[in-house]
């Protein structure tokens, strides 16, 4: 089914096609997200479940009305919903429970792109692919493996919410506005992340050097307390109410945006790397260089000797858990 674009005073960039893979609270959470942002002019939304499908489509829609830009939203439970499209973002998989790891869930999602990604790419062979599911990290490697396709067009979101959940902490504690904190996230998208605090500033200031009334604000301990506080953020929300969906469906959507608007933007996304840092055939979060066609650069980012070994030990994390998988 379908609905006509409104007409509107805005309009997304016209011609560009946006395909959301799976009905469920974060896919119909970034299909939102992306409708009201004006993220691109057609939204398509799929699940194998066609009564689902439909009925967000059509809930989706009845509100296009109000939203950013002029946008076409259609879907169902036909996986030809994604034909033509230039992003093709996969959040289908079963979810994550209360106590439950990411890693926990990868044999499960794994066995799901097995099946998925083949018909995916018949339908929409010129796609970039964003895999949302968890454990994300895990199955980037296992969708390039099944696909073939380069590490530039088939990547996750990686820890592109965990730096927002980082910076949003940060913000906070020092009493600046989120888009003046520049701080990442990286490595696995789960316990063994991290934030690389030797490049981290609040403006120009390094954040070990941020001060309040000539007192410094962040502590070694401070900061320590604040990345696990950023780890286990997800663990918190699920917790509280089964999923985390608004958030990453916020992000996903920015993902789509830098994509689709050529923006060059840089940010974490996890990629499987080909030497970065001395890393190999495992995915994970890097800065990196997002653009038209997918990742175009993943950045060198300096970080001193105990990050390098962080990075190291959530590689082989990573890599443990494929060995595991066969992948």
């Amino acid at each position: 089914m379908a609905t006509p674009p409104a007409a509107m005073s805005g309009t997304a960039r016209s011609g560009t096609k946006l395909a959301v893979v799976g009905a469920g609270s974060v896919g119909t959470s970034l299909a939102y997200a992306a409708l009201i942002r004006g993220s691109a002019s057609h939204v398509a939304l799929y699940d194998v479940n066609p009564a689902k499908a439909e009925a967000e489509v059509l809930d989706l829609a009845h509100g296009t009305q109000f939203s950013a830009a002029a946008v076409t939203v259609d879907g169902g439970g036909d996986i030809a919903a994604v034909a033509g499209a230039d992003v093709v973002v996969i959040t289908a998989g079963a979810k994550q429970s209360p106590g439950q790891t990411r890693l926990d869930l990868a044999g499960t999602n794994v066995r799901i792109l097995e099946q998925l990604m083949p018909r995916l790419i018949d339908h929409a062979p010129d796609a970039v692919y964003v895999l949302v599911t968890n454990p994300c990290d895990v199955l980037t490697a296992a969708a390039r493996k099944i696909t073939g396709l380069p590490s530039s067009r088939i990547f996750s979101s990686g820890t592109v919410l965990d730096t927002s959940r980082l910076r949003w902490l940060l913000a906070h504690r020092a009493g600046v506005s989120v888009s003046s904190v520049h701080a990442s996230m990286v490595g696995e998208h789960g316990d063994t992340e991290f934030p690389v605090w030797s490049g981290a500033t609040i403006g120009p200031v390094p954040i070990r050097e941020w001060t309040v009334d000539g007192a410094r604000v962040f502590t070694d301990a401070s900061l320590a307390g604040t990345a696990r506080e950023v780890t286990q953020a997800a663990y918190k929300v699920i917790a509280g109410k089964g999923a985390t969906n608004y958030a990453i469906g916020l992000s996903g959507a920015r993902i789509v945006e830098a994509l689709l608007r050529a923006e060059n933007a840089v940010l974490p996304v996890s990629t499987v790397l080909d030497g970065q840092h001395g890393i190999t055939g495992v995915a994970l979060s890097l800065p990196s260089v997002v653009g038209r066609g997918g990742v175009r650069t993943v950045l060198e980012t300096p970080m001193d000797d105990g990050e390098i070994a962080s990075l190291h030990h959530s590689a082989e994390t990573l890599r443990q858990s494929l060995a595991s998988l066969g992948i």
